[in-house]
């Protein structure tokens, strides 16, 4: 079975891309239109500082085709105030929200705190809690999540383990659940630097190793308009 590739960026509402990306005369309302005829999905990413309104839901989903698919970065409120812990009903209303996507909903994007080392419990003890039939990713910022143990318990709940490159750090590149993750935060200054194709090509043969049904890629290195073409060119060289 060949690999379905979901390649986009980490949101799309930039005003910096007007002129190299968006026609300059294009409205703002129209830009997510404008990007889901070039891109088959997109990371929302301003879900994790506030909880979108239902409505701004529904005109996503229906400003955009029916194949699109959108990943959802979930609220900080879950995991850096909450940190996994005592979440039961923060999580059920961001869901409900979430899911006013539809059949549009891709996967739920948990990013951990950077100062939140391992705790395999605590981890467990969320894990239990999430509902069957999402996809669910975690992105460890703290290294000492990145052992066997961290994998086989997000393989026995088949969650995603969260790839990344930024650059300072690398993580594994390996698969937890029947899907895989990518985020490219920037080459070599964090959310501001392109990669070259050298470093996209060698992660397009990482990645095919994978050997697995789907793979979401989105590239976070929005400053200077890098994750446009870096996006284009890694979706060239997999698809």
């Amino acid at each position: 079975m060949a690999t379905k590739y979901y390649i986009g960026t980490s949101g799309w509402h930039y005003e910096h891309w007007r002129g190299d990306f968006y026609p300059r005369d294009l409205p703002k309302t129209r830009w997510l239109e404008f990007y889901a005829r070039q891109f088959n999905t997109v990371e929302l990413n301003n879900s994790f500082y506030r909880l979108p309104t239902e409505n701004a839901f529904a005109n996503w989903e229906n400003a955009t085709p029916s194949d699109f698919i959108f990943a959802v970065k979930v609220s900080r409120f879950i995991t850096h105030i909450k940190r996994l812990k005592d979440t039961s009903e923060a999580l059920e209303k961001f869901l409900s929200r979430a899911r006013l996507l539809g059949n549009k909903l891709g996967p739920l994007l948990y990013q951990l705190p950077s100062n939140m080392k391992n705790d395999a419990v605590r981890l467990e003890d969320f894990l239990k809690i999430l509902p069957d039939g999402l996809r669910h990713v975690f992105e460890f910022r703290h290294d000492s999540w990145f052992d066997d143990k961290t994998y086989a318990l997000l393989r026995r709940y088949g969650a995603g383990l969260c790839l990344y490159d930024m650059p300072d750090f690398t993580t594994p590149v390996l698969a937890t659940a029947n899907f895989a993750y990518v985020r490219f935060h920037g080459s070599r200054a964090l959310y501001s630097s392109g990669y070259t194709d050298r470093e996209l090509e060698s992660w397009a043969e990482n990645i095919k190793k994978l050997k697995i049904s789907t793979v979401y890629v989105y590239f976070n290195n929005d400053a200077g308009g890098f994750a446009v073409p870096n996006a284009q060119m890694l979706r060239g060289l997999l698809e």
